[in-house]
């Protein structure tokens, strides 16, 4: 058994047994995590209320074979202004789901994380935009080695132009998607999504519902 520290962005937290939960982490230095965090149901004590959704820690892990076991978990930030807003609690669940359902487990992938953080950010700090959700799709895709093909029939050249610009300019914000092409976008996006998906994300047929 070794201990290790961590940052890391919380991606999913599960029940297990009366007391403990299950928590899956995308870190800085480890990639994505699965860990037990032992008694967090019934005492807010050893981790201070840490261990929620899309929360940012610095944490100390146990690791030996199996899931590892969370021995403290301390915050670095929460991002209160996501979660006030629904649309932004599922627009945050969306990319913490993209990531933990397209990343493999422990492999390090600091360019993925720096996404991912500074998507919350953005989210937390600026208004709800769906141009930045398209943002960060195509760029985690790219990242991941998945970069869609622009040329698919039935989107425009004006599409695949600021598709191309998003994966180049590497800042939130800078790249502004037209309505009328926000679902041509996902008409690229979506299906590079789910050939690496063995079932629908769960948090885009909740955005779809909000019409996020």
């Amino acid at each position: 058994m070794r201990k290790s520290e961590t940052e890391a962005i919380v991606l999913r937290l599960t029940d297990y047994g009366e007391a403990d939960r299950i928590v899956t982490l995308f870190s800085l230095e480890q990639g994505k995590i699965s860990g037990i965090a032992r008694g967090a149901k019934k005492s807010r004590k050893r981790f201070g209320g840490a261990l929620e959704a899309f929360a940012h820690l610095r944490l100390q892990l146990q690791k030996g074979s199996g899931l590892a076991t969370l021995l403290s978990a301390d915050i670095v930030g929460i991002f209160p202004g996501i979660r006030t807003d629904l649309a932004k609690i599922g627009t945050a669940a969306y990319a913490c789901e993209l990531v933990e359902r397209l990343t493999p487990e422990e492999e390090p992938n600091p360019r993925l994380f720096r996404l991912l953080y500074c998507y919350l950010e953005r989210l937390d700090c600026a208004p709800l935009s769906p141009s930045d959700r398209r943002f960060f799709t195509v760029n985690l895709l790219k990242i991941l080695g998945y970069q869609p093909d622009l040329s698919v029939r039935g989107v425009s050249q004006e599409t695949a132009d600021l598709l191309d610009r998003a994966m180049r300019t590497g800042r939130f914000g800078a790249v502004v998607f037209p309505d009328h092409l926000l679902r041509e976008a996902d008409l690229l996006l979506n299906p590079a999504i789910d050939l690496h998906l063995d079932r629908e994300l769960k948090s885009l047929a909740f955005l779809r519902e909000c019409g996020a």
